[in-house]
C-alpha cells in the first residue's frame, strides 16, 4: 500500500477527487482569509500553510503524480478538527481550565497534534528521502521535499503557540494577553 511506485504513479479510489475538493477548500479559504483579513502576524503561518499546499496539490493534480503523497499529508487536518472545537468552545465562553470538557478537548488537541501532525509528516518526509533515488528527474522530489520541510518547519511553530495557548490557559492570572 505503501509502495514508492503506488504513492507516487497511482492514485487509489477517490484520492484525485479528494484532493481536487481539498485543493478547491484550501483555495476558498486562502482567498477568505486574505479578503476579511483573518489573519495574523507579520507572515500568518496559516497562509503559508495554505500556499504551500495549494502549490503542491495543483501541480500533483496537473501533472497526476504524487496524489497518494498529498492524500497522506491531509492526515493532519484531523488536528484541525480540534483546533476548531478550542476556538469555538472559547467564542462560547467556555474557558475554565479545570473543567471535564476543556481538558478532554486539550488531551485531543495534543495527542492528534503529535500523531496526526508531527508523526505522519516526519514518517513521510522519511519515506521520501529513503525512496528518493526512486524518483524521476523532474520537479516532484524537490517539490515533495521542499513542501514537507516547510510543512514540518509550520508544525513546529504551531507548537510552540498551542504550547504557549495551553499555559495561558492553565495560568490566566500570569498572563495579560487575552486570545
Amino acid at each position: 500500500m505503501f509502495e514508492h511506485s503506488q504513492l507516487v504513479g497511482d492514485a487509489w479510489p477517490l484520492a484525485y477527487q479528494a484532493l481536487c475538493f481539498s485543493c478547491g477548500y484550501f483555495a476558498y479559504d486562502q482567498w477568505d482569509m486574505l479578503q476579511y483579513r483573518l489573519y495574523s502576524g507579520w507572515i500568518p503561518s496559516i497562509l503559508v500553510h495554505h500556499l504551500i499546499l495549494l502549490l503542491c496539490f495543483t501541480l500533483a493534480l496537473y501533472r497526476n503524480v504524487t496524489v497518494n503523497y498529498l492524500i497522506l499529508t491531509l492526515i493532519c487536518e484531523l488536528h484541525s478538527i480540534f483546533l476548531h472545537v478550542r476556538k469555538v468552545r472559547r467564542m462560547a465562553g467556555v474557558r475554565d481550565a479545570k473543567s471535564v470538557i476543556v481538558r478532554i478537548e486539550w488531551v485531543l488537541n495534543w495527542v492528534t497534534f503529535f500523531l496526526a501532525r508531527l508523526v505522519a509528516h516526519i514518517l513521510i518526509t522519511v519515506k521520501l528521502i529513503k525512496d528518493a533515488s526512486k524518483f524521476e528527474k523532474g520537479v516532484e522530489l524537490p517539490l515533495a521535499l521542499f513542501g514537507m520541510a516547510g510543512m514540518n518547519m509550520l508544525n513546529i511553530g504551531l507548537g510552540i503557540d498551542l504550547l504557549g495557548a495551553f499555559r495561558r490557559e492553565r495560568n490566566p492570572m500570569k498572563s495579560n494577553y487575552k486570545e
